[in-house]
Order: C-alpha cells, then structure tokens, then sequence
C-alpha cells in the first residue's frame, strides 16, 4: 500500500449546487488527485451547503454519489466544521451545545451512508487542565459523539493545530473510544515548531485517520506543499513507520493562485512518494 493524494473539496470554492459540485470535481480530477473530502454542514445562517444533511436527503445524496463516481473519484471522509459564540468548533461552548453535536452526529451518518464514515473537525480548544470547566464540557461533547460515532463504526477526526499535540493524545486517551481519531494537518502544528510535526506523527500515530496536505510559507504566505517549512520527507516517512499510508488531502484556503497551488503540491507529493 501507499498514500493516496486527496483533495479537500472546499479549497476550490464553497458547495452551494450541484453545478458547483460538477465544477470543482472537475478541477479536482485535473488536478490528478484520486480522491476527495466533502464539506458538509452550511457555511452559516445565509450559506447553505449542498451536503449539509438536514438540507440533502436521500435524493440528493443518491445523486451526489453518482456524480462523483462519474467523475473517477473516491471520497475520503468529510467535513463537520462548526463555530461557537467562541469561535471555530464551539464543542466547548455551552451555548448552542445540543444543537452542534446534533448536527455533527447527523454527518456522521450521512459518512456512513456514502460508504466513507469519517468525519473531520477542529472541535475547540482543549485545555491542558482535566479540572477546569472548559475540559469538561468538551469531553462531554465528544465522548457522546464518539460512542455515537462506535455505533456507527464511523470516526470523529480531530484535527491537529489548537492544542501541542501532547494535550490531544492524552484528550484521546481519556475518552478511550475506538469512534475517535486525529485528522493530522501538519501545517497547523507549525506554531509549536517543526519538530512538533515529527512528534505529533509519534504521540497520535495509532489515532491517525486521516490527513491534510498544506504547508505554510512565511515570507509568503502561501499553503503550497513543498515550498513552505513542513519537513515533508520526514513527515512521510514518520506516518508510515507509525502504519498509516491513507489519504494526504490536498488543501488550500488561502483563495490566491489556488489552482496552481494545488497542482504544484500534487505533483510535489506524487514525485516524493515514488522516491520513498
């Protein structure tokens, strides 16, 4: 087995239609990418998502399958990011907490039912301290989300990047439910240095389902994988050692140049996993 070079949908707009969906899987597959991941909740209040499941019933998800089937590709989980009154993930705020972990529970489902049950998210900061007030409501939210997610024989990803990833495995070790793992997107982890990446692959090895391609380049900006400061020759090597050899999903949310972004990462990816 190797890695499989994914892309994560949203990076070539939001998902309002069906055109749009034609659209950007079209892109997706002149990119050269083999699979992708799909948004799935609305973008907010006045931003309907095609995929959010209170919106996509069984007609729509039918004909969602078919349209990507026609164009060649897989899909690689989804996507149930969500904000609070706090900020991005809101599993931590108890305003509007029921309704959240509602929804995520909901794209769950839907994942299952497309036959690629794992669902994607930042879920909000996870303090260092199991005492504290914030801790506890999200490690409420989320164990009732994992074992929902076990029943479902789905998986709730974290992802990677608003806590060192020490404070995440010792999170996941906690809960101890085989519905959580970690989304590892490299890039986020870049604000607690490189080595935090290569560290991160060892501590959270056994959860890792999933993973986002990006980079960060600070003299630019941009997310191109393979002109920024991820180590991505040793960032490879160290998933595989760990087992996993899934889906890199390609993103890109800067919204400048992303196309050609995109294309040079794949082929960046593609030329270093023949080499490995």
């Amino acid at each position: 087995m190797t890695f499989r070079i994914g892309l994560a949908l949203w990076s070539l707009g939001r998902t309002y239609s069906f055109e749009d969906l034609k659209r950007q899987l079209g892109l997706a597959r002149d990119i050269g990418v083999e699979g992708v991941q799909l948004w799935a909740v609305d973008y907010s209040a006045d931003a309907p998502c095609l995929l959010d499941p209170d919106r996509c019933d069984e007609k729509c998800r039918r004909e969602v399958k078919e349209i990507i089937d026609s164009y060649g590709l897989e899909i690689s989980g989804f996507c149930a990011q969500l904000s609070g009154t706090k900020g991005i993930g809101g599993l931590d705020d108890p305003e509007g907490l029921k309704w959240r972990i509602e929804k995520t529970k909901k794209v769950l489902e839907l994942a299952s039912e497309f036959g690629a049950p794992i669902v994607t998210a930042h879920p909000g900061l996870i303090p260092d301290d199991p005492k504290s007030l914030g801790y506890r409501i999200i490690r409420g939210s989320i164990s009732e989300i994992a074992r929902y997610a076990e029943d479902l024989n789905a998986c709730f990803a974290i992802e990677t990047g608003m806590e060192p990833t020490g404070t995440l495995r010792t999170f996941l070790e906690d809960i101890g439910s085989e519905g959580l793992g970690v989304n590892f997107d490299p890039a986020n982890l870049l604000r607690y240095g490189v080595e935090e990446i290569i560290r991160g692959v060892r501590e959270l090895g056994e959860w890792i389902v999933h993973t986002h391609a990006k980079d960060h380049n600070p003299k630019t900006g941009k997310a191109t994988v393979g002109e920024g400061l991820v180590p991505w020759s040793r960032y490879l090597e160290e998933l595989r050692s760990q087992g996993y050899d899934g889906w890199l999903a390609l993103e890109d949310e800067t919204g400048v140049d992303v196309l050609n972004s995109l294309r040079r990462g794949r082929d960046f990816l593609h030329s270093l996993i023949s080499s490995l």
